[in-house]
Protein backbone atom coordinates (compact mmCIF):
# COMPACT_ATOMS: atom_id res chain seq x y z
CA UNK A 1 0.00 0.00 0.00
CA UNK A 2 1.10 3.71 -0.73
CA UNK A 3 -0.24 6.96 -0.86
CA UNK A 4 -1.60 7.91 -3.80
CA UNK A 5 -1.04 10.17 -6.18
CA UNK A 6 -3.31 12.74 -7.93
CA UNK A 7 -5.73 13.64 -5.20
CA UNK A 8 -6.72 16.32 -2.76
CA UNK A 9 -8.38 16.65 0.86
CA UNK A 10 -11.58 17.92 1.24
CA UNK A 11 -13.53 18.77 4.16
CA UNK A 12 -14.88 16.41 6.83
CA UNK A 13 -12.09 13.79 5.89
CA UNK A 14 -13.54 13.41 2.21
CA UNK A 15 -10.59 12.70 -0.61
CA UNK A 16 -11.30 14.10 -4.36
CA UNK A 17 -9.09 11.88 -6.75
CA UNK A 18 -8.01 13.16 -9.93
CA UNK A 19 -6.20 10.17 -11.61
CA UNK A 20 -9.40 9.51 -13.62
CA UNK A 21 -11.99 11.55 -15.24
CA UNK A 22 -14.37 9.77 -12.60
CA UNK A 23 -13.36 12.05 -10.24
CA UNK A 24 -14.09 10.47 -7.29
CA UNK A 25 -15.45 11.95 -3.82
CA UNK A 26 -14.60 9.12 -1.45
CA UNK A 27 -15.52 9.12 2.04
CA UNK A 28 -13.27 7.71 4.93
CA UNK A 29 -13.20 4.05 4.66
CA UNK A 30 -14.61 3.65 1.26
CA UNK A 31 -12.81 3.05 -2.02
CA UNK A 32 -13.26 4.75 -5.33
CA UNK A 33 -14.62 3.59 -8.72
CA UNK A 34 -12.02 1.52 -9.16
CA UNK A 35 -11.55 -0.67 -6.57
CA UNK A 36 -8.23 -0.08 -5.48
CA UNK A 37 -7.93 3.53 -3.89
CA UNK A 38 -9.10 4.14 -0.63
CA UNK A 39 -9.45 6.94 2.14
CA UNK A 40 -7.62 5.98 4.88
CA UNK A 41 -8.12 8.45 8.07
CA UNK A 42 -8.35 11.63 5.16
CA UNK A 43 -5.48 10.35 3.36
CA UNK A 44 -6.22 8.65 -0.08
CA UNK A 45 -3.59 5.19 -0.85
CA UNK A 46 -3.30 2.62 -3.69
CA UNK A 47 -3.95 -0.58 -2.07
CA UNK A 48 -3.23 -2.67 -4.88
CA UNK A 49 0.20 -0.94 -5.16
CA UNK A 50 3.06 -3.91 -5.35
CA UNK A 51 0.06 -6.34 -5.50
CA UNK A 52 0.30 -8.47 -9.02
CA UNK A 53 -2.11 -11.23 -10.03
CA UNK A 54 -0.78 -12.44 -12.71
CA UNK A 55 2.54 -12.58 -14.60
CA UNK A 56 3.65 -14.28 -18.35
CA UNK A 57 5.67 -13.67 -21.36
CA UNK A 58 3.29 -13.42 -24.40
CA UNK A 59 4.05 -12.42 -27.62
CA UNK A 60 4.11 -8.87 -28.00
CA UNK A 61 1.01 -9.85 -30.79
CA UNK A 62 -1.21 -10.90 -27.89
CA UNK A 63 -1.36 -7.06 -26.58
CA UNK A 64 -2.47 -6.23 -29.42
CA UNK A 65 0.72 -4.84 -30.86
CA UNK A 66 1.72 -5.78 -34.57
CA UNK A 67 3.76 -2.66 -35.64
CA UNK A 68 6.14 -3.01 -32.57
CA UNK A 69 8.86 -5.03 -32.41
CA UNK A 70 6.69 -7.89 -34.36
CA UNK A 71 8.01 -11.51 -33.29
CA UNK A 72 9.30 -10.50 -30.00
CA UNK A 73 8.25 -11.32 -26.47
CA UNK A 74 7.70 -9.38 -23.67
CA UNK A 75 7.15 -9.56 -19.74
CA UNK A 76 3.21 -9.42 -18.98
CA UNK A 77 1.87 -8.13 -15.37
CA UNK A 78 -1.01 -7.15 -13.88
CA UNK A 79 -2.74 -6.60 -10.40
CA UNK A 80 -6.30 -5.69 -9.62
CA UNK A 81 -8.98 -3.25 -10.17
CA UNK A 82 -10.48 -1.14 -13.15
CA UNK A 83 -12.27 1.90 -13.80
CA UNK A 84 -14.60 1.09 -15.59
CA UNK A 85 -17.42 -1.90 -15.69
CA UNK A 86 -17.72 -3.90 -18.91
CA UNK A 87 -20.40 -5.66 -18.98
CA UNK A 88 -18.25 -7.99 -21.30
CA UNK A 89 -15.20 -7.71 -19.32
CA UNK A 90 -12.78 -10.44 -20.71
CA UNK A 91 -10.73 -10.39 -17.25
CA UNK A 92 -13.58 -9.96 -14.62
CA UNK A 93 -11.67 -12.02 -12.44
CA UNK A 94 -9.26 -9.36 -11.82
CA UNK A 95 -10.63 -6.27 -12.67
CA UNK A 96 -14.00 -6.34 -11.37
CA UNK A 97 -12.79 -8.27 -7.81
CA UNK A 98 -10.69 -7.24 -5.48
CA UNK A 99 -10.60 -9.93 -3.41
CA UNK A 100 -8.34 -12.35 -5.11
CA UNK A 101 -4.72 -14.17 -4.31
CA UNK A 102 -1.97 -11.50 -5.02
CA UNK A 103 1.69 -11.67 -4.68
CA UNK A 104 3.78 -8.90 -3.29
CA UNK A 105 6.42 -7.43 -5.90
CA UNK A 106 8.22 -4.75 -5.34
CA UNK A 107 9.20 -2.44 -8.73
CA UNK A 108 12.86 -3.40 -8.08
CA UNK A 109 12.03 -6.67 -7.97
CA UNK A 110 9.64 -6.90 -10.71
CA UNK A 111 12.09 -5.06 -13.06
CA UNK A 112 15.07 -7.91 -11.79
CA UNK A 113 12.27 -10.54 -12.93
CA UNK A 114 11.82 -9.17 -16.23
CA UNK A 115 15.33 -8.94 -16.67
CA UNK A 116 15.88 -12.61 -15.91
CA UNK A 117 13.60 -13.98 -18.70
CA UNK A 118 15.12 -15.49 -22.30
CA UNK A 119 14.28 -13.08 -24.95
CA UNK A 120 12.10 -10.37 -23.23
CA UNK A 121 12.79 -7.32 -24.54
CA UNK A 122 10.45 -5.10 -21.47
CA UNK A 123 7.61 -5.16 -19.67
CA UNK A 124 3.68 -5.12 -20.32
CA UNK A 125 1.62 -3.65 -17.90
CA UNK A 126 -1.66 -5.40 -18.58
CA UNK A 127 -4.49 -8.04 -17.73
CA UNK A 128 -6.48 -5.56 -15.49
CA UNK A 129 -6.22 -1.76 -16.01
CA UNK A 130 -3.28 -0.47 -15.36
CA UNK A 131 -3.71 3.38 -14.93
CA UNK A 132 -5.45 2.42 -11.69
CA UNK A 133 -1.75 0.75 -10.66
CA UNK A 134 -0.61 4.20 -11.62
CA UNK A 135 1.71 5.01 -8.57
CA UNK A 136 3.57 1.29 -9.47
CA UNK A 137 3.17 1.20 -12.99
CA UNK A 138 5.25 4.75 -13.02
CA UNK A 139 8.03 3.44 -10.62
CA UNK A 140 8.45 0.50 -12.21
CA UNK A 141 8.42 2.10 -16.09
CA UNK A 142 11.13 4.56 -14.28
CA UNK A 143 13.39 1.84 -13.40
CA UNK A 144 12.98 -0.28 -16.40
CA UNK A 145 13.67 2.14 -18.63
CA UNK A 146 16.77 2.64 -16.84
CA UNK A 147 17.90 -0.62 -17.53
CA UNK A 148 16.63 -0.75 -21.13
CA UNK A 149 13.22 -2.48 -20.72
CA UNK A 150 10.89 -1.32 -22.84
CA UNK A 151 7.51 -0.39 -21.39
CA UNK A 152 4.41 -1.11 -22.94
CA UNK A 153 0.80 -0.06 -21.31
CA UNK A 154 -2.51 -2.09 -22.92
CA UNK A 155 -5.13 0.39 -21.26
CA UNK A 156 -8.68 1.45 -21.41
CA UNK A 157 -7.35 5.41 -21.60
CA UNK A 158 -9.87 6.42 -19.30
CA UNK A 159 -7.06 8.86 -17.33
CA UNK A 160 -6.91 12.31 -16.60
CA UNK A 161 -4.25 14.33 -19.20
CA UNK A 162 -2.28 15.40 -16.01
CA UNK A 163 -1.13 11.85 -14.51
CA UNK A 164 -0.97 10.68 -18.20
CA UNK A 165 1.48 13.34 -19.33
CA UNK A 166 3.39 12.45 -16.32
CA UNK A 167 3.45 8.45 -17.23
CA UNK A 168 3.98 9.17 -21.04
CA UNK A 169 7.78 9.86 -21.13
CA UNK A 170 8.76 6.33 -20.17
CA UNK A 171 5.88 4.51 -22.13
CA UNK A 172 7.32 3.32 -25.44
CA UNK A 173 3.97 1.95 -27.14
CA UNK A 174 0.42 1.83 -25.80
CA UNK A 175 -2.81 -0.59 -26.91
CA UNK A 176 -5.74 1.44 -26.21
CA UNK A 177 -9.43 0.23 -26.08
CA UNK A 178 -11.71 2.66 -27.90
CA UNK A 179 -14.42 0.46 -27.18
CA UNK A 180 -17.60 2.41 -28.99
CA UNK A 181 -17.71 5.56 -30.81
CA UNK A 182 -20.67 6.74 -29.13
CA UNK A 183 -21.21 8.17 -25.17
CA UNK A 184 -24.17 6.11 -24.97
CA UNK A 185 -22.57 2.68 -25.29
CA UNK A 186 -19.66 3.97 -22.93
CA UNK A 187 -22.36 5.13 -20.60
CA UNK A 188 -24.66 1.55 -20.43
CA UNK A 189 -21.77 -0.87 -20.72
CA UNK A 190 -18.78 0.61 -19.46
CA UNK A 191 -20.05 3.07 -17.00
CA UNK A 192 -17.58 5.55 -18.39
CA UNK A 193 -17.45 7.72 -21.52
CA UNK A 194 -15.79 8.20 -24.93
CA UNK A 195 -14.55 11.96 -24.84
CA UNK A 196 -11.41 11.13 -22.34
CA UNK A 197 -10.80 8.03 -24.22
CA UNK A 198 -10.08 10.39 -27.31
CA UNK A 199 -8.31 12.53 -25.49
CA UNK A 200 -5.65 10.03 -24.79
CA UNK A 201 -5.46 8.79 -28.06
CA UNK A 202 -4.76 11.99 -29.54
CA UNK A 203 -2.14 12.86 -26.77
CA UNK A 204 -0.29 9.63 -26.56
CA UNK A 205 -0.10 8.84 -30.41
CA UNK A 206 2.18 12.38 -30.47
CA UNK A 207 3.72 11.27 -27.70
CA UNK A 208 4.50 6.81 -28.36
CA UNK A 209 3.81 4.11 -30.36
CA UNK A 210 0.13 4.01 -30.47
CA UNK A 211 -1.98 0.81 -31.58
CA UNK A 212 -6.08 0.87 -30.97
CA UNK A 213 -8.44 -2.12 -30.32
CA UNK A 214 -12.48 -1.98 -30.77
CA UNK A 215 -14.06 -4.98 -29.80
CA UNK A 216 -16.89 -5.61 -31.96
CA UNK A 217 -20.52 -6.72 -30.48
CA UNK A 218 -23.18 -7.42 -32.46
CA UNK A 219 -25.90 -4.65 -32.60
CA UNK A 220 -24.18 -2.48 -29.45
CA UNK A 221 -20.91 -1.07 -31.53
CA UNK A 222 -21.10 -3.14 -35.07
CA UNK A 223 -22.39 -0.72 -37.04
CA UNK A 224 -21.24 0.12 -40.79
CA UNK A 225 -21.72 4.31 -39.92
CA UNK A 226 -19.39 4.13 -36.56
CA UNK A 227 -17.20 1.55 -38.09
CA UNK A 228 -16.93 4.97 -40.48
CA UNK A 229 -17.02 7.53 -37.97
CA UNK A 230 -14.16 5.73 -35.55
CA UNK A 231 -11.69 5.10 -38.58
CA UNK A 232 -12.11 8.46 -40.02
CA UNK A 233 -11.25 10.08 -36.31
CA UNK A 234 -8.13 8.26 -36.35
CA UNK A 235 -6.72 8.70 -39.94
CA UNK A 236 -7.38 12.61 -38.92
CA UNK A 237 -4.57 11.76 -36.83
CA UNK A 238 -2.73 9.78 -38.68
CA UNK A 239 -3.06 7.41 -41.15
CA UNK A 240 -0.97 5.17 -39.72
CA UNK A 241 -2.14 4.14 -36.42
CA UNK A 242 -3.02 0.50 -36.57
CA UNK A 243 -6.93 -0.81 -35.68
CA UNK A 244 -7.87 -3.86 -34.48
CA UNK A 245 -11.30 -4.97 -35.05
CA UNK A 246 -12.11 -8.39 -33.00
CA UNK A 247 -15.07 -10.55 -32.58
CA UNK A 248 -16.85 -10.75 -29.39
CA UNK A 249 -17.39 -14.24 -27.77
CA UNK A 250 -19.75 -14.19 -24.39
CA UNK A 251 -18.46 -13.35 -21.48
CA UNK A 252 -19.08 -12.06 -17.60
CA UNK A 253 -22.49 -10.07 -17.58
CA UNK A 254 -23.19 -10.03 -21.53
CA UNK A 255 -24.69 -13.56 -23.09
CA UNK A 256 -25.26 -12.26 -26.67
CA UNK A 257 -24.30 -14.52 -29.65
CA UNK A 258 -20.37 -14.17 -30.86
CA UNK A 259 -20.09 -11.03 -33.67
CA UNK A 260 -20.39 -12.59 -37.07
CA UNK A 261 -17.03 -13.35 -38.74
CA UNK A 262 -18.24 -11.72 -41.73
CA UNK A 263 -19.28 -8.77 -40.07
CA UNK A 264 -15.56 -8.32 -38.67
CA UNK A 265 -14.35 -8.56 -42.28
CA UNK A 266 -16.82 -5.97 -43.28
CA UNK A 267 -15.86 -3.48 -40.88
CA UNK A 268 -12.24 -3.99 -41.83
CA UNK A 269 -12.81 -3.22 -45.30
CA UNK A 270 -14.61 -0.04 -44.35
CA UNK A 271 -11.82 0.68 -41.91
CA UNK A 272 -9.74 0.02 -44.65
CA UNK A 273 -10.90 3.10 -46.81
CA UNK A 274 -9.14 5.26 -44.46
CA UNK A 275 -6.22 3.63 -42.52
CA UNK A 276 -3.30 2.03 -43.75
CA UNK A 277 -3.47 -1.15 -41.19
CA UNK A 278 -6.09 -2.54 -40.25
CA UNK A 279 -6.53 -6.13 -38.68
CA UNK A 280 -9.26 -8.29 -37.87
CA UNK A 281 -9.05 -10.49 -34.45
CA UNK A 282 -10.38 -13.69 -32.65
CA UNK A 283 -11.09 -14.91 -36.10
CA UNK A 284 -8.93 -17.68 -38.04
CA UNK A 285 -8.37 -15.20 -41.12
CA UNK A 286 -5.27 -15.01 -42.74
CA UNK A 287 -5.85 -11.82 -44.95
CA UNK A 288 -7.02 -9.73 -41.60
CA UNK A 289 -4.07 -10.71 -39.52
CA UNK A 290 -1.49 -9.97 -42.13
CA UNK A 291 0.68 -6.60 -42.89
CA UNK A 292 0.42 -5.24 -46.55
CA UNK A 293 2.20 -2.11 -47.95
CA UNK A 294 0.29 0.61 -48.24
CA UNK A 295 1.71 1.67 -51.45
CA UNK A 296 1.52 -1.75 -53.17
CA UNK A 297 -0.64 -3.68 -51.10
CA UNK A 298 1.20 -6.61 -51.25
CA UNK A 299 1.79 -8.92 -47.34
CA UNK A 300 5.29 -7.77 -45.79
CA UNK A 301 4.37 -9.51 -42.42
CA UNK A 302 2.73 -12.86 -42.88
CA UNK A 303 0.88 -13.98 -39.20
CA UNK A 304 -0.25 -17.62 -37.95
CA UNK A 305 -1.41 -17.49 -34.58
CA UNK A 306 1.07 -15.76 -33.09
CA UNK A 307 3.57 -16.95 -35.37
CA UNK A 308 5.15 -14.25 -37.51
CA UNK A 309 7.02 -13.99 -40.53
CA UNK A 310 8.42 -10.00 -41.30
CA UNK A 311 10.04 -9.30 -44.83
CA UNK A 312 10.47 -5.57 -43.77
CA UNK A 313 14.18 -4.34 -43.71
CA UNK A 314 14.86 -0.39 -42.72
CA UNK A 315 11.04 -0.19 -42.91
CA UNK A 316 10.69 -0.72 -46.45
CA UNK A 317 8.33 -2.97 -48.80
CA UNK A 318 10.30 -5.47 -50.17
CA UNK A 319 8.42 -5.36 -53.47
CA UNK A 320 7.93 -1.58 -54.03
CA UNK A 321 10.70 0.07 -51.67
CA UNK A 322 7.18 1.57 -49.79
CA UNK A 323 7.28 2.61 -46.33
CA UNK A 324 6.08 0.74 -43.68
CA UNK A 325 5.25 2.39 -40.50
CA UNK A 326 6.93 -0.16 -37.70
CA UNK A 327 9.76 0.27 -34.95
CA UNK A 328 11.99 -2.36 -34.53
CA UNK A 329 12.13 -4.15 -37.62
Amino acid sequence: MREAMHYEKAAGGVVCCFLCPHRCRISPGRVGMCGVRKNIDGKLYSINYARVSSWAMDPIEKKPLYHFYPGSLIFSVGSIGCNFRCKFCQNWQIAQCTDVPTQEVSPEELVLAAKRQAGNMGIAYTYNEPTVWYEYVLECTKLARQEGLKNVLVTNGFIEKEPLEELLPYIDAMNIDVKAFTESFYKELTFGSLAPVKQTVEIAQAKCHVEVTTLLIPGLNDGEGEIEELARWLSSLRRDIPLHLTRYFPNYKLDLPPTPVDRIKTARDIAMKYLDYVYTGNVADNVGSNTYCPSCRKPVIERRGYRTLSRVKDKKCPHCDGHISLIGD
